[in-house]
């Protein structure tokens, strides 16, 4: 089927499952963009959908559960995004220029994660890696309470962009339960924001180049400055071991 070029698909009024049958249906098609206009709450946009060379653009705000199941799309959000995005997600690029709700790239096992704002609690939650495959989530505000929790594998990197002179980059609880991946934090945190799983290491020469390709790539898309975000310490955490509940289990 021979690709075509770029759909208008006009949400306005339109249920969730009806509009998600048609975008499917349009890149079946062969279109090789599609841009969602007056989207209001539609819930599932781009869940399960593997079509790694083709792109949504989405104007205003989708609904819980965007891209979840995900195996290879590019999805940019020109508004804030909801609860969920990213769940379990395989492949795949997602870009919110604004901020987002809670458990974002809950058991993410692969694929990329923009927030150009704030995100809410249990972000990155049970996110995980397999051989090649190691999810990244780029937050460029601040995270809620228990980031990374039971964490299995995966980047995430937290900037503080957006922070007022009396907040801290995230919540309380950060990494509780955490067993594998890495956190970076432009900002640092207190002890009492710990969980106790995890522990925070010097940054390395690996560590910073691989801080510079997702940062230069966050500043494309949101017009930051890159001098700027580098210019600030980042702290690296990473858990105490990799079965923190072994002991809790009988054999």
């Amino acid at each position: 089927m021979a690709d075509k070029g770029k759909l208008t698909i006009d949400a306005k009024g339109i249920h969730y499952k009806e509009l998600n049958e048609m975008i499917e249906n349009a890149l079946n098609e062969g279109y090789k963009e599609i841009d969602l206009i007056n989207v209001n709450g539609q819930r599932y946009i781009g869940d399960g959908l593997t079509f790694p060379d083709r792109k949504l653009n989405i104007y205003g705000t989708p609904g819980n559960d965007m891209a979840a199941f995900m195996n290879g799309l590019t999805i940019e959000v020109f508004a804030n995004g909801q609860d969920g995005i990213g769940n379990t997600m395989n492949a795949g690029k997602i870009i919110v220029h604004g901020s987002a709700g809670d458990i974002i790239g809950y058991g993410m096992r692969g694929g990329e994660i923009f927030i150009k704002g704030n995100v809410g609690y249990r972000v990155g939650i049970h996110m995980k890696e397999y051989m090649d495959k190691v999810p990244v989530l780029v937050v460029g505000g601040k995270a809620g309470d228990f980031l990374g929790e039971y964490m299995a594998g995966g980047r995430i990197i937290v900037l503080g962009l957006t922070l007022k002179e009396d907040e801290e980059i995230t919540g309380l609880y950060c990494g509780t339960g955490m067993h594998g991946g890495v956190m970076y934090l432009r900002g640092q945190l207190q002890p009492y924001q710990l969980g106790k799983e995890v522990k925070i290491v010097d940054m390395e020469e690996e560590d910073y180049k691989f801080i510079d390709k997702y940062v230069t790539e966050f500043v494309k898309y949101f017009g930051y400055s890159k001098e700027f975000i580098m210019s600030k310490p980042f702290y690296k955490l990473i858990p105490y071991n990799k079965r923190p509940y072994g002991k809790l289990y009988a054999y």
